[in-house]
């Protein structure tokens, strides 16, 4: 301070080089994290400014429907846009949806997948493992029917057409030596149908492949004695041939009511991924929003469909083989927290 006068005002200059300063050091770093692909912001995608989306969810009483319905209305707060759940016969049929763009979104067993044409499979990316389907061969418990080779001549259910059923179904009894055409007298059904026909006497067994319990199965198992089929060699033979998309599994005891009249019994049996897929060229914002309503509306979810308690994003990422991710997915995962 001056003698006899007032403090000189200052003028900030100092103060204004310093935040200068600052601020190009922290431009220098983002540059820099940028660079080196270290920098996840809410800006690698734009938010999905489109249209309606659908999703391609099988059969209405299997479990990819019953998933699609609750997945589909926090979807269409999530983006701000609705959401249409279709009916279909099943994976085979899903992708085709999806590689032609009657579909935005769809479920399908990795198999399915992994059956593609490579110029086909190279059009689509995955969005999320889900859950694994079991397979099921599901007789009356008073059938005489204990093995693959039992069921020469009878009326079997395969699935629907262009199913992951029938896919599975046809291999299955391939490692039997057994044509579906040829050995058994193929129904081809959907999961409703065929609880219904085995439940009246008209069909002699049923394949299913989907997440435990099936609701279907679960409501047959309550009206009537069921056994299942073991099929746990099958699973061996089956990835020796087409590689780790199968895998050892079992019902356990309690997964439908009074399972062959046993509580303990577990019967081993095949299990197959399903993969939440999408179009390779599908908007990346879009991708992104929806890989994260899957997974933080996994409990909730998981709470009414048993199988999507599995939903992951610690394994959800693991999809190639068959798929690769789609890059809208793998910016949720890589911005996500541990």
């Amino acid at each position: 301070m001056r003698q006899g006068g007032t403090a000189p005002v200052p003028r900030g200059g100092g103060q204004i080089r310093r935040t200068r300063t600052i601020v190009a050091l922290a431009l220098a770093l983002a540059l820099a994290l940028f660079a080196g692909g270290l920098w996840i912001s809410s800006d690698d995608a734009a938010p999905y400014r489109g249209g309606p989306i659908s999703i391609a969810a099988g059969v209405r009483s299997g479990v990819y429907f019953k998933y699609g319905e609750l997945l589909a209305p926090r979807l269409t707060e999530d983006l701000g846009a609705p959401v249409r759940v279709d009916e279909s016969s099943g994976s085979v049929d899903n992708l085709a949806r999806i590689g032609d763009g009657r579909n935005t979104l769809g479920i399908a067993t990795a198999d399915s997948v992994a059956n593609l044409d490579p110029a086909k499979r190279a059009e689509l990316r995955a969005v999320a493992r889900l859950y694994d389907d079991y397979v099921q061969l599901v007789v009356p418990a008073s059938s005489g029917i204990r093995s693959l080779e039992d069921l020469k001549g009878k009326r079997v259910v395969i699935g629907p057409p262009q199913s992951g059923v029938e896919l599975i179904t046809r291999r299955i009894l391939a490692t039997a030596e057994m044509d579906a055409d040829r050995d058994i007298v193929p129904v081809r059904l959907g999961i409703g149908d065929a609880t219904k026909e085995l439940g009246a006497g008209n069909v002699d067994a049923f394949f299913w492949s989907g997440g435990l319990p099936t609701e279907a199965v679960w409501q047959l198992a309550r009206s009537m004695k069921l056994r299942f089929v073991p099929l746990g060699e099958v699973a061996t033979k089956l990835r020796a041939k087409y590689g780790h998309v199968y895998r050892e599994a079992v019902i356990p005891a309690d997964a439908y009511p009074g399972l062959d009249g046993r509580r303990d019994a577990t019967v081993p049996t095949i299990a197959v991924p399903n993969l939440l897929v999408t179009r390779a060229d599908a908007d990346t914002g879009l991708i992104r929003q929806v890989t994260g309503t899957v997974m933080g509306e996994r409990e909730s979810i998981g709470a009414q469909v048993h199988a999507a308690q599995l939903v992951d994003p610690r394994t959800a990422i693991f999809t190639d083989p068959p798929l690769k991710l789609h890059e809208g997915a793998r910016l949720w995962y890589r911005s996500a927290k541990p």
